[in-house]
């Protein structure tokens, strides 16, 4: 399994990102995907995530900013993330998880809100 996060970057405050995770080796539409984000010195935190229904659930702290989605498709799982603020900087992880209880993770990419 191989989860290829991308899209992060720079950016400003009140600004706007999305982040792709491609999925390989696991299909998106039937597990349960999820973005965590961990800040330096904090744990790894839950921030959205998605089931195969599709039923979606979200961190309170990003809760009507940050929409989790999937592309069948392209077997690939976005986090379109508005209105970001300073405190939302981290790395972001892609997580995947099986009914099994297998997780994997992907290698993370970076989102700093700044000025």
């Amino acid at each position: 399994v191989q989860l290829q996060a991308s899209g992060g970057g720079l950016v400003q405050p009140g600004g706007s990102l999305r982040l792709s995770c491609a999925a390989s080796g696991i299909d998106v539409s039937s597990n349960v995907m999820a973005w965590y984000r961990q800040a330096p010195g904090k744990q790894r935190i839950l921030v959205a995530g998605i089931t195969g229904d599709p039923r979606t659930m979200y961190a309170d702290s990003v809760k009507g900013r940050f929409t989790i989605s999937r592309d069948n498709v392209e077997n690939t799982v976005y986090l379109q993330m508005n209105s970001l603020k300073p405190e939302d900087t981290a790395r972001y992880y892609c997580n995947g998880m099986r009914n099994t209880g297998r997780e994997y993770w992907g290698q993370g990419t970076q989102v700093t809100v700044s000025s």
